[in-house]
């Protein structure tokens, strides 16, 4: 006489493909609810660097010799500051293809000559709108002549496009600034090589204020990239609550259902 099994056939694999896939389930959910609360956490670091910002813009403004003195001015960003000095006109720049309420144009910036130093700021004063019959007319902008203060945020330098077939090494090399106004770009440290001038590298003025001088001044908030880190914690945690629904639907509700129609099924015979 043959004796029985200790476990009925097939009870074993179906016990280890239950366990194998608890174990993913378990494994892929620690991973996707990790990574949505990563994302939340970059949301948040980026909504204290915006109010930090914010703060930074509602200080009183910086005198013009605490400006000079400014060795390290990375802590002082987006600081509202007042200067005093010259216009140099002739090095105007036009950065093209800047969009200013979904309408493109020119960032239109000017070198700034600070009035008892012997320094020099790049100053973003302000947008235009470009010409669409010739892209090289360029629209009508005032400069003061004459010493004049100007109250802007100190702000990085500005900042780059993308340049279709100009290598990133090339795209900063001074002899790729070129003499024209017109610019889809503008290295500063090229720039001040290119001039002469002894214009400041480190960082930039961006000129705020209402419309003035042709040039309109409402200059986009910095891009922190908030929506980006919430949609990607929304598509982990939906992720993650796929994982739960498959598991329990699969692994405890579908084998649930099973039984019991292999129980009525037994009892009906």
């Amino acid at each position: 006489m043959t004796p029985e099994p200790l476990h009925p056939a097939g009870t074993r694999p179906r016990r280890g493909r239950f366990l194998l896939v608890t174990l993913a389930a378990v494994l892929t959910l620690s991973a996707t609810v990790s990574l949505g609360r990563w994302q939340l956490s970059r949301a948040a670091q980026k909504e204290a660097l915006q109010a930090e910002i914010e703060a930074q813009k509602q200080k009183p403004p910086l005198a013009q010799a605490e400006f000079l003195a400014l060795e390290a001015p990375a802590g002082a960003l987006h600081r509202p500051v007042r200067l005093r000095g010259l216009w140099l006109t002739p090095q105007t720049v036009y950065l093209d293809n800047r969009q200013m309420h979904g309408v493109p144009g020119f960032y239109v910036l000017t070198p700034f000559a600070l009035e008892g130093s012997d320094q020099a700021v790049m100053i973003q004063r302000g947008w235009v709108q470009r010409n669409f019959n010739d892209r090289t007319q360029l629209g009508a902008v005032e400069t003061p002549a004459g010493i004049v203060e100007v109250t802007g945020l100190i702000e990085p330098p500005p900042g780059h496009l993308f340049e279709l077939g100009k290598p990133a090494a090339a795209a900063s090399a001074p002899e790729s600034t070129g003499s024209s106004p017109i610019r889809q770009n503008l290295d500063l440290e090229a720039f001040r090589a290119e001039t002469k001038l002894p214009l400041r590298t480190d960082v930039s003025l961006q000129q705020v204020g209402p419309a003035s001088e042709g040039l309109q001044r409402d200059w986009p908030a910095p891009a922190l990239g908030l929506e980006k880190h919430y949609g990607y914690a929304f598509q982990w945690f939906g992720l993650s609550a796929l994982v739960v629904i498959l598991y329990v639907w699969f692994q405890i509700i579908s084998p649930y259902r099973r039984s019991r129609r292999r129980a009525r099924n037994a009892n009906s015979l």
